[in-house]
Protein backbone atom coordinates (compact mmCIF):
# COMPACT_ATOMS: atom_id res chain seq x y z
CA UNK A 1 0.00 0.00 0.00
CA UNK A 2 1.17 3.31 -0.98
CA UNK A 3 1.62 6.37 1.21
CA UNK A 4 -0.26 9.14 0.75
CA UNK A 5 0.11 11.37 4.01
CA UNK A 6 2.84 13.35 1.76
CA UNK A 7 0.36 13.98 -0.98
CA UNK A 8 -1.96 15.62 1.95
CA UNK A 9 0.39 17.38 4.08
CA UNK A 10 0.61 20.32 1.05
CA UNK A 11 -3.43 20.43 -0.07
CA UNK A 12 -5.19 23.43 0.21
CA UNK A 13 -7.83 20.97 1.19
CA UNK A 14 -9.60 22.87 3.89
CA UNK A 15 -9.05 21.90 7.42
CA UNK A 16 -11.65 19.15 9.24
CA UNK A 17 -12.67 19.78 12.34
CA UNK A 18 -15.16 17.35 14.17
CA UNK A 19 -17.73 19.67 16.20
CA UNK A 20 -19.15 18.42 19.27
CA UNK A 21 -21.86 15.08 19.57
CA UNK A 22 -25.29 16.89 19.86
CA UNK A 23 -27.23 13.97 18.07
CA UNK A 24 -27.27 10.02 18.96
CA UNK A 25 -28.45 7.13 17.28
CA UNK A 26 -28.87 4.02 18.62
CA UNK A 27 -29.77 0.96 17.44
CA UNK A 28 -32.17 -0.97 20.25
CA UNK A 29 -32.02 -4.87 17.89
CA UNK A 30 -33.52 -6.71 15.20
CA UNK A 31 -36.92 -7.96 16.35
CA UNK A 32 -39.78 -6.38 15.16
CA UNK A 33 -43.54 -7.19 13.57
CA UNK A 34 -42.80 -6.63 10.37
CA UNK A 35 -40.22 -7.84 7.09
CA UNK A 36 -40.00 -5.14 5.05
CA UNK A 37 -38.70 -5.81 1.66
CA UNK A 38 -36.46 -2.50 2.07
CA UNK A 39 -35.14 -3.33 5.40
CA UNK A 40 -31.56 -2.51 5.53
CA UNK A 41 -30.91 -4.86 8.14
CA UNK A 42 -33.31 -7.19 7.89
CA UNK A 43 -35.62 -7.09 10.95
CA UNK A 44 -38.21 -8.96 11.68
CA UNK A 45 -40.04 -11.20 13.76
CA UNK A 46 -37.46 -13.83 14.41
CA UNK A 47 -34.81 -11.80 15.22
CA UNK A 48 -33.20 -12.23 18.18
CA UNK A 49 -30.21 -9.89 18.41
CA UNK A 50 -31.31 -6.96 20.83
CA UNK A 51 -29.32 -4.55 23.20
CA UNK A 52 -28.46 -5.43 26.37
CA UNK A 53 -29.47 -3.62 29.64
CA UNK A 54 -26.01 -3.07 30.31
CA UNK A 55 -25.22 -1.67 26.95
CA UNK A 56 -28.77 0.64 27.40
CA UNK A 57 -27.14 2.09 30.83
CA UNK A 58 -23.43 2.94 28.88
CA UNK A 59 -25.38 5.02 26.36
CA UNK A 60 -27.17 7.06 29.26
CA UNK A 61 -24.14 7.46 30.63
CA UNK A 62 -22.44 8.44 27.30
CA UNK A 63 -24.96 10.69 27.01
CA UNK A 64 -25.28 12.67 30.00
CA UNK A 65 -21.12 12.64 29.92
CA UNK A 66 -20.88 14.09 26.02
CA UNK A 67 -24.00 16.55 26.85
CA UNK A 68 -26.18 15.00 23.89
CA UNK A 69 -29.06 16.70 23.46
CA UNK A 70 -31.18 14.34 21.63
CA UNK A 71 -31.51 10.34 21.74
CA UNK A 72 -32.55 9.07 18.15
CA UNK A 73 -33.92 5.55 18.73
CA UNK A 74 -34.20 3.14 15.91
CA UNK A 75 -34.24 -0.96 15.20
CA UNK A 76 -36.21 -2.85 13.65
CA UNK A 77 -39.11 -1.96 16.06
CA UNK A 78 -37.14 -0.23 18.82
CA UNK A 79 -40.56 -0.38 21.10
CA UNK A 80 -40.33 -3.77 21.17
CA UNK A 81 -36.90 -3.67 23.15
CA UNK A 82 -37.97 -5.12 26.46
CA UNK A 83 -36.52 -2.23 28.40
CA UNK A 84 -38.20 0.48 26.06
CA UNK A 85 -39.93 2.39 28.78
CA UNK A 86 -37.06 2.72 30.47
CA UNK A 87 -34.69 3.99 27.96
CA UNK A 88 -36.79 6.70 27.46
CA UNK A 89 -37.86 7.90 30.64
CA UNK A 90 -34.71 7.46 31.92
CA UNK A 91 -33.67 9.93 29.03
CA UNK A 92 -36.13 12.29 29.03
CA UNK A 93 -35.43 12.89 32.94
CA UNK A 94 -31.91 14.05 32.22
CA UNK A 95 -33.95 16.50 29.56
CA UNK A 96 -32.75 14.66 26.53
CA UNK A 97 -35.11 15.06 23.33
CA UNK A 98 -36.04 11.34 22.38
CA UNK A 99 -37.14 10.28 18.78
CA UNK A 100 -38.48 7.15 17.87
CA UNK A 101 -38.26 5.14 14.85
CA UNK A 102 -41.74 4.13 14.56
CA UNK A 103 -43.55 1.90 11.72
CA UNK A 104 -46.76 2.90 13.35
CA UNK A 105 -48.12 -0.49 13.17
CA UNK A 106 -46.73 -1.38 16.34
CA UNK A 107 -48.90 0.89 17.88
CA UNK A 108 -52.16 -0.97 16.94
CA UNK A 109 -50.32 -4.53 18.36
CA UNK A 110 -52.76 -4.84 21.19
CA UNK A 111 -49.21 -6.72 23.14
CA UNK A 112 -47.91 -3.28 22.99
CA UNK A 113 -51.38 -1.40 24.77
CA UNK A 114 -50.65 2.39 25.81
CA UNK A 115 -47.89 2.21 24.04
CA UNK A 116 -49.10 5.37 21.71
CA UNK A 117 -50.18 7.18 25.40
CA UNK A 118 -46.48 6.67 26.44
CA UNK A 119 -45.04 8.10 23.83
CA UNK A 120 -47.05 11.34 24.35
CA UNK A 121 -46.65 11.27 28.19
CA UNK A 122 -43.42 11.40 27.81
CA UNK A 123 -43.28 14.07 24.29
CA UNK A 124 -41.14 11.63 22.17
CA UNK A 125 -40.97 12.64 18.64
CA UNK A 126 -42.05 10.19 16.34
CA UNK A 127 -40.51 9.42 13.17
CA UNK A 128 -42.67 7.58 11.19
CA UNK A 129 -42.08 4.98 8.22
CA UNK A 130 -44.94 5.43 5.54
CA UNK A 131 -43.69 4.48 2.26
CA UNK A 132 -46.57 5.96 0.05
CA UNK A 133 -50.01 7.36 1.00
CA UNK A 134 -51.66 4.44 -1.87
CA UNK A 135 -52.35 1.65 -0.41
CA UNK A 136 -51.44 -0.43 -2.92
CA UNK A 137 -47.95 0.10 -2.96
CA UNK A 138 -47.56 0.51 0.84
CA UNK A 139 -48.96 -3.00 1.37
CA UNK A 140 -46.82 -4.47 -1.66
CA UNK A 141 -43.39 -3.53 0.35
CA UNK A 142 -44.60 -3.72 4.01
CA UNK A 143 -47.37 -6.93 3.91
CA UNK A 144 -51.10 -6.79 3.30
CA UNK A 145 -53.41 -4.95 6.20
CA UNK A 146 -50.20 -2.61 6.81
CA UNK A 147 -51.51 0.65 5.21
CA UNK A 148 -55.11 0.28 7.02
CA UNK A 149 -52.64 -0.45 10.50
CA UNK A 150 -50.74 2.29 9.76
CA UNK A 151 -53.77 4.99 8.85
CA UNK A 152 -55.27 3.06 12.00
CA UNK A 153 -52.10 4.61 13.97
CA UNK A 154 -51.65 7.70 12.54
CA UNK A 155 -55.10 8.85 13.79
CA UNK A 156 -54.51 7.46 17.61
CA UNK A 157 -51.80 9.89 17.00
CA UNK A 158 -53.35 12.80 16.25
CA UNK A 159 -56.21 12.10 18.61
CA UNK A 160 -53.51 11.94 21.13
CA UNK A 161 -52.30 15.74 19.75
CA UNK A 162 -49.77 14.63 17.26
CA UNK A 163 -49.22 16.61 14.55
CA UNK A 164 -51.67 19.14 15.76
CA UNK A 165 -50.98 22.48 15.26
CA UNK A 166 -49.53 24.34 18.24
CA UNK A 167 -49.02 21.04 19.65
CA UNK A 168 -45.32 20.41 21.49
CA UNK A 169 -46.06 16.99 19.84
CA UNK A 170 -44.16 16.37 16.55
CA UNK A 171 -45.00 13.14 14.43
CA UNK A 172 -42.75 13.29 10.68
CA UNK A 173 -43.46 10.83 8.34
CA UNK A 174 -40.52 9.21 6.21
CA UNK A 175 -41.33 8.16 2.40
CA UNK A 176 -38.76 5.32 2.18
CA UNK A 177 -39.86 3.17 -0.89
CA UNK A 178 -38.05 0.57 -2.35
CA UNK A 179 -35.67 1.33 -5.55
CA UNK A 180 -32.70 2.96 -5.66
CA UNK A 181 -33.17 6.14 -7.46
CA UNK A 182 -33.44 9.75 -6.84
CA UNK A 183 -36.02 11.24 -4.78
CA UNK A 184 -38.32 14.01 -5.94
CA UNK A 185 -38.71 17.15 -4.63
CA UNK A 186 -39.38 16.91 -0.49
CA UNK A 187 -41.51 20.31 -0.38
CA UNK A 188 -43.91 19.25 -3.38
CA UNK A 189 -44.59 15.52 -2.04
CA UNK A 190 -44.50 16.73 1.42
CA UNK A 191 -48.10 18.47 0.28
CA UNK A 192 -48.84 15.65 -1.87
CA UNK A 193 -48.88 13.55 0.90
CA UNK A 194 -50.51 16.21 3.43
CA UNK A 195 -53.43 17.10 0.56
CA UNK A 196 -54.23 13.50 0.39
CA UNK A 197 -54.39 12.26 4.17
CA UNK A 198 -55.90 14.92 4.97
CA UNK A 199 -58.84 14.58 2.65
CA UNK A 200 -59.08 11.00 2.53
CA UNK A 201 -58.28 9.96 5.89
CA UNK A 202 -58.00 13.31 8.20
CA UNK A 203 -54.91 12.95 9.04
CA UNK A 204 -52.54 15.66 9.48
CA UNK A 205 -48.82 15.58 10.34
CA UNK A 206 -45.84 17.86 10.51
CA UNK A 207 -43.31 17.51 8.34
CA UNK A 208 -42.25 14.48 5.11
CA UNK A 209 -38.36 13.36 4.92
CA UNK A 210 -38.14 12.04 1.41
CA UNK A 211 -34.85 9.67 1.04
CA UNK A 212 -35.36 8.17 -2.67
CA UNK A 213 -38.14 8.19 -5.27
CA UNK A 214 -40.63 5.62 -5.63
CA UNK A 215 -40.72 4.78 -9.54
CA UNK A 216 -44.21 3.75 -9.72
CA UNK A 217 -45.77 6.38 -12.61
CA UNK A 218 -49.19 5.75 -10.63
CA UNK A 219 -47.60 7.00 -7.41
CA UNK A 220 -46.04 9.76 -9.53
CA UNK A 221 -48.55 10.75 -10.98
CA UNK A 222 -50.58 11.24 -7.52
CA UNK A 223 -47.72 13.45 -6.15
CA UNK A 224 -47.72 15.16 -9.18
CA UNK A 225 -44.52 14.13 -10.53
CA UNK A 226 -42.74 12.93 -13.80
CA UNK A 227 -40.52 11.38 -15.95
CA UNK A 228 -38.09 8.78 -14.41
CA UNK A 229 -35.57 10.97 -11.59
Amino acid sequence: MHDTRPLLANSDFPAIFRKPLEILQVNLGYLCNLSCVHCHVNAGPKRTEMMSLETLDQVLALAQAANIHTLDLTGGAPEMHPHFHYLVKAARDQGIKVIDRCNLTILEDQSYAGLAEFLAEQQVEISASLPCYLEENVDKQRGKGVFKDSLAALQRLNRLGYGQPDSLLQLNLVFNPQDAVLPPDQQSLEQAYKKHLLEHYGIVFNQLYAYRQYADPAFRQHAGQSGTV
